[in-house]
């Protein structure tokens, strides 16, 4: 058992990535971000669909 385990590479076995304050950006920012990719997204796909259904209409 314990040689399986040896066996095993670092990258198989990552430990979770803990939060270092002066490396790494905050959680809290990248929330924001994270959501402001969200709705930038939206929104264009939204226009997209409102172009496609206006020249459906119109055409």
């Amino acid at each position: 058992m314990a040689e399986a385990q040896k066996r095993l590479s670092h990258t198989t076995l990552k430990r979770r990535q803990r939060f270092h304050p002066k490396r790494d950006v905050r959680p809290a920012v990248l929330a924001k971000a994270n959501r402001l990719v969200i709705w930038g997204a939206a929104f264009i796909g939204l226009s997209f669909l409102a172009i496609v259904i206006l020249q459906a209409v119109l055409g």
